[in-house]
């Protein structure tokens, strides 16, 4: 977003000098306790990966991102190409499991290697595009939570009004072309259109928000930043009726901070703290 004018006369320019991107940045005295780790065995990175799938499942439970049947995670299959993971139909968000997820093609043949259950089929329909389309994305997520599905009446891209929504400056898109129920596959290959080259977010215009990434924890830690955000947004808005006056960040320190904290290996970082909680607590989830 580019800033007021007001903004533009007030802001001095820091002379960024942009280093390496990494989780390096965030950490001091020590390395970064987070990094993604590499696998050799892809079978032993399937297992890993099912279990992150069914982790950020926990924490959209608990952060209350359910809405009946409606809501998908998936992962692309590391083993089998052309084949990805998504959740059972009609399980809570709160009670899923490594050993639930439903390993489909992209004709939605239920495969035996994965839980034999019935898969949502708006889910099927938009995360079989993005997989298809997205060689480079590891999975994605999408569910009706309430801030987001709130600003997404809007069909608005969110300001820069804080530090956490810089991590998606210039990497959001609306997506405004809503047709009811994602039911056709056309508009789910619109959705990954739409993402373009670069977009590791979206506002699904009157139906909320879907996130993505190269690991299921950098997707789900980019899909609750994006609704806190929605939330932060929805607050600042409110407040201007009484007149005043939100400030957005200017491009170049936007810029910078997505550079700084915006990777793939940063995010996925981002991410463990709640996973850790989630394993703390109840860690059934690995099953």
């Amino acid at each position: 977003m580019s800033p007021t004018a007001q903004n533009t006369a007030a802001h001095t320019s820091k002379n960024y000098e942009f280093g390496a991107a990494g989780s390096h940045n965030l950490a001091k005295g020590l390395e970064h306790p987070d990094k993604i780790p590499e696998f050799t065995d892809l079978l032993a990175k399937r297992k890993w990966m099912l279990q992150h799938m069914a982790g950020a499942f926990r924490v959209f439970g608990r952060k209350n991102y359910t809405e009946g049947s409606a809501g998908h995670i998936s992962i692309k299959d590391p083993v089998v190409p052309g084949t990805f993971w998504i959740n059972p139909l009609n399980k809570h968000f709160s009670l899923m499991k490594a050993s639930d997820m439903v390993h489909v093609d992209m004709d939605c043949n239920v495969l035996p290697t994965g839980n034999q259950a019935a898969v949502n089929a708006a889910g099927f329909s938009i995360h079989a595009a993005i997989h298809k389309a997205k060689p480079g994305i590891a999975a994605a997520c999408h569910t009706h939570s309430i801030y987001g599905k709130a600003y997404s009446s809007f069909g608005k891209e969110l300001d820069m009004i804080n530090q956490d929504a810089c991590l998606l400056y210039n990497r959001h898109v609306v997506f405004s072309n809503f047709g009811g129920i994602a039911l056709d596959a056309k508009e789910g290959e619109e959705i990954a259109e739409a993402l373009g080259e670069n977009g590791v977010a979206a506002i699904l215009q009157n139906h909320g928000l879907l996130t993505v990434g190269q690991t299921v924890d950098e997707a789900a830690y980019l899909f609750t930043l994006m609704e806190n955000t929605c939330h932060a947004q929805l607050l600042a808005d409110a407040a201007t009726a009484s007149g005043k006056k939100k400030q957005i960040i200017h491009d170049d320190v936007a810029a910078y901070t997505l550079h700084m904290s915006g990777d793939p290996e940063t995010i996925y970082g981002e991410f463990q703290p709640d996973l850790s909680y989630e394993t703390a607590m109840n860690p059934d989830y690995l099953n």
